[in-house]
């Protein structure tokens, strides 16, 4: 298997430290608001990722952490705390808001098909690791204590810039933002482990600690957290492209100062989902959601399907038209499945054979456009329906389209249409009235109730939607 490894840059095979087994760490959310389309699209690519090593005979264990205290709303340590700024926002505790959108980023998960992490770990959880760890940094000369902060060292590493060849002037003071130089850094690229003072008092959560009250940094959290579930060894660490630097950067440097050897061997980063205007981000205002998609009539397995479709290693464009694109696509592909039949008995060899070219696109750097592919080969081959629909079956443990289980339902539904074509236009109808509804287009919808009133028809909403009837 062959992957791209970020911190060598160039493909790999994959070989995991001990034999047979894969110890994966993929970086969760910061749950002060929804995930946005871009964020879920990384989701998705470490999901195929992680179903893709358990396909092929790997022992698989992965681990999230969710991030529900110490992310500052600026990279370079400095700013709000995004959990503060989302509790300020809706009037909550913090503890409420981090509740209620990890509910909701599993939920959009589920939707999307992408499986629950072995171990999820709230950094709420592991104060004490964080402690411990901080502490150990101290002993052991990596870290200093300023300000009443606890700061990372990197002057004492040999090679603090990991994944690219940045400039050091460039990066001096901030990474994304334009922000006000830390004055208690010995080195303008340290970073804080422990904070128990910042530029915001009103804080909620906060811990005691050998160095005061306070709190932890961003980036040792999921140091902390791969090392207690995932042991001293880590396979591989998934990410978005944004967090290479300097959040894997940071935590590299901290995680093999506190061990004393190679902590992480590979480092799998999924490049941004783009709009014309750039970047996919919360901080442009309205952002893209699961069930913003969802009111606006698109399957959340349809947007899986436009992401499968581009290669995790480049930015995607997203646009309507081009999701517009992926539906079609996605429901004529459902279509043609929902057509073949379940008579006759499976060719195992057959299956075999379809099973070993797909493990070979995706073993050559995930390479999900050509999985795709080979879906409506295995349609094409010449082998009967039954055998088809193992193959698909089969190639679902990872692409995870669901297209069996949508056939059916699209099957169903084409056996319970309209018995004529006048039932037909008043479904019609009452859609394109719902969707009005959905745009806020009220005069829209008014004049499609007045127009169906018109002609007898009543409508009447129920749990499973509007329903309609003749007067």
């Amino acid at each position: 298997m062959l992957l791209y490894n970020s911190a060598t840059r160039k493909k790999e095979t994959f070989i995991p430290h001990e034999e047979g087994k894969v110890s994966m760490y993929t970086c969760g959310p910061t749950v002060y608001h929804f995930a946005h389309i871009g964020n879920l699209r990384t989701y998705i690519m470490e999901d195929v990722l992680e179903k893709f090593f358990r396909y092929e005979g790997y022992d698989v264990k992965r681990v999230m952490n969710i991030t529900d205290v110490g992310h500052l709303s600026s990279d370079a340590d400095t700013g709000e705390d995004k959990m503060l700024k989302g509790a300020k926002r809706e009037k909550k505790t913090v503890m409420e808001i981090a509740q209620f959108y990890t509910d909701a980023f599993f939920s959009d998960c589920e939707k999307l098909r992408i499986k629950k992490p072995d171990v999820i770990e709230p950094a709420t959880n592991c104060i004490c690791e964080f402690i411990d760890m901080v502490q150990g940094l101290l002993d052991k000369g990596y870290a200093y204590i300023a300000g009443g902060n606890v700061y990372f060292d990197t002057a004492k590493l040999k090679d603090y810039y990991v994944f690219n060849n940045f400039d050091a002037e460039d990066l001096a003071i901030g990474v994304r933002d334009s922000v006000s130089e830390d004055e208690n850094k010995r080195n303008k690229t340290d970073f804080v482990l422990w904070f128990t003072k910042s530029k915001f008092e009103d804080q909620e959560l906060k811990w005691d600690s050998p160095w005061g009250v306070g709190y932890p940094g961003w980036h040792i959290e999921c140091s902390a957290i791969s090392l207690k579930h995932n042991g001293e060894y880590l396979d591989i660490h998934c990410g978005g492209i944004d967090n290479a630097f300097p959040h894997h950067t940071n935590e590299i440097a901290q995680s093999e100062a506190y061990l004393g050897h190679e902590w992480c061997k590979y480092w799998f980063h999924v490049l941004h989902l783009n709009t014309s205007n750039g970047k996919m981000s919360k901080s442009k205002g309205e952002f893209l959601t699961v069930s913003l998609l969802e009111e606006k009539g698109y399957n959340p397995l349809a947007y899986r399907f436009f992401c499968l479709q581009s290669h995790y290693r480049k930015s995607q464009e997203f646009s309507f038209e081009a999701l517009d694109n992926a539906q079609a696509a996605f429901n004529k592909l459902v279509a043609r499945v929902a057509a073949l039949k379940e008579d006759g008995d499976v060719d195992e060899a057959v299956v075999a054979q379809y099973r070993q070219k797909f493990s070979e696109v995706l073993g050559n750097d995930m390479n999900t456009s050509l999985a795709v592919t080979s879906v409506y080969d295995a349609l094409k081959a010449d082998t009967n329906d039954a055998t088809k629909l193992a193959i698909l079956d089969d190639f679902d443990k990872v692409l995870s389209l669901d297209l069996v289980n949508e056939a059916k339902k699209y099957n169903e539904k084409q056996t319970s249409a309209p018995a004529n074509e006048e039932d037909a236009e008043i479904d019609a109808l009452v859609a394109q009235r719902t969707q009005a509804r959905k745009d806020k287009n009220w005069a829209e919808a008014d004049r499609i109730r007045d127009e169906l009133n018109a002609r007898g028809i009543v409508l009447t909403d129920t749990p499973e939607g509007v329903k309609w009837s003749r007067k």
